[in-house]
């Protein structure tokens, strides 16, 4: 058994807080209550954690990471990826599909969720919305939602084919299941990864234009509101489609949204600073979609933080800009960008950072996670929000950040998952 004691339990679910104590059994929350130290016997055999002065929340949920596992395996793998998710305080991650061979068979899903089981956390994937990733033909949804997949997606790859996208958002929709896209259209984009203005012009390159997203996400919203399909936009990143979303929300109750870290954080002004280090997809872009971003994630638009975890190599990230790939390592750095960008600038409130990092996704996946209950799963983050630290070492095998030397508010010190501690600073 494990007691925390004088923790300052956040529960977003109920919007509970206080201190108290927490005691586990095996992989489940056993009693949250005041003063349990003096319940516990001796011959329970209790591991005792002294938590004062730091907050116990339920372990992080990321809907958006890339694991890399099959086929990418010098940047991340499966071990790797969740020691890096456990370190930022994930106890439950959903992979995305785009590995080599992509998850659109039985065979790479079952490899995928068996190596997860060996991690320590809660690995979840989702299957490709098509074969191959190739927009083409709908994989079989049905089959791989029995073996295990939780939602599916061809993220990295936009889906062109409007009466395909309409099909999948039907199956998923009689199956229950939340499907998720990525939003840039490849006739507004000349040069991915760079924002179609100042970035763009900095590099001499033609970059990626806002309308890009705004073209994809307005079609989707518009078959999503027809089908009743549960969707997930994915990295917003312009105002535009924010805007969209929200007139969306207003219509129809399975849209979602998410936005990450770093489109919170930087616009297109990081890229020309940083380089290959803050090229994604879609790109950061100016000041007043920053500002959408955070004004969605604040009146409950973008329902969903994600990271977005993409490890590259450093050999890929030293390429020219218009050769390195897109993405950025996200999971050792969210939690503490929510609170140094989002909490202590006053622009939301903790509990409700943690809602778009815990409850949220899981209620999305339907994943029994992202809440803190008697009964309930033994997966906690305790973290001392006051704390600063700087950004260096990583546990993930790539280092692919813009992130690295900036001092943060908010440290990670205890990952608990299934009731083990998985991380421990």
């Amino acid at each position: 058994m494990l007691l925390l004691t004088n923790a300052y339990l956040m529960n977003p679910a109920t919007k509970q807080e206080g201190i108290c104590d927490i005691l586990i059994d095996e992989d489940r929350i056993v009693r949250i209550a005041p003063n349990l130290k003096e319940a516990v016997r001796e011959e329970d055999n209790v591991e005792i954690l002294d938590a004062a002065g730091l907050v116990a929340a339920p372990g992080l949920v990321d809907v958006h990471s890339h694991f890399r596992d099959p086929g990418f395996t010098h940047k991340e793998d499966i071990l790797s990826g969740a020691k890096a998710a456990a370190r930022g305080g994930y106890t439950t991650v959903v992979l995305m599909a785009n590995t080599k061979p992509a998850v659109d068979n039985a065979e790479t899903l079952t490899y995928v969720l068996q190596k997860g089981k060996e991690t320590g956390i809660h690995v979840e994937t989702c299957a490709t919305v098509t074969v191959g990733m190739k927009g083409q033909t709908l994989v079989d949804m049905e089959s791989l939602l029995q073996k295990g997949a939780v939602g599916f997606t061809d993220d990295g790859v936009p889906i062109l084919d409007e009466e395909l996208v309409r099909r999948a958002m039907e199956n998923a929709e009689s199956l229950g299941v939340p499907i998720s896209f990525h939003e840039e259209n490849p006739a507004f984009i000349d040069n991915n990864g760079v924002h179609a203005g100042k970035a763009a012009a900095h590099f001499g390159i033609g970059g990626s234009k806002r309308e890009a997203e705004i073209d994809l996400v307005k079609r989707d919203l518009e078959i999503a509101l027809q089908t009743g399909a549960c969707i997930d936009i994915q990295h917003i990143s312009t105002k535009e489609a924010v805007e969209l979303v929200r007139q969306a929300k207003k219509r129809g109750d399975n849209i979602h949204a998410e936005a990450t870290p770093h489109h919170f954080t930087l616009t297109e002004e990081a890229c020309i600073q940083y380089g290959t280090l803050a090229k994604m997809n879609p790109p950061l872009r100016e000041e007043a979609d920053r500002q959408a971003v955070i004004e969605g994630l604040k009146d409950g638009t973008i329902d969903l933080i994600a990271t977005d975890h993409a490890p590259h190599s450093k050999e890929e990230k030293e390429k020219p800009i218009t050769e390195a790939p897109s993405g950025i390592i996200g999971l050792e750095t969210a939690l503490s960008l929510g609170i140094t960008e989002l909490v202590e600038k006053n622009e939301m409130t903790l509990m409700s950072l943690l809602e778009k990092m815990t409850v949220n996704p899981a209620r999305m996946y339907h994943l029994d996670a992202g809440y803190l209950a008697e009964d309930g799963p033994a997966d906690l983050v305790l973290f001392d929000r006051n704390a600063t630290w700087k950004v260096g070492e990583y546990a993930s095998k790539s280092a692919n950040s813009p992130f690295t030397g900036w001092e943060l508010k908010g440290k990670v010190k205890y990952t608990i998952c299934a009731g083990k501690i998985v991380y421990r600073a």
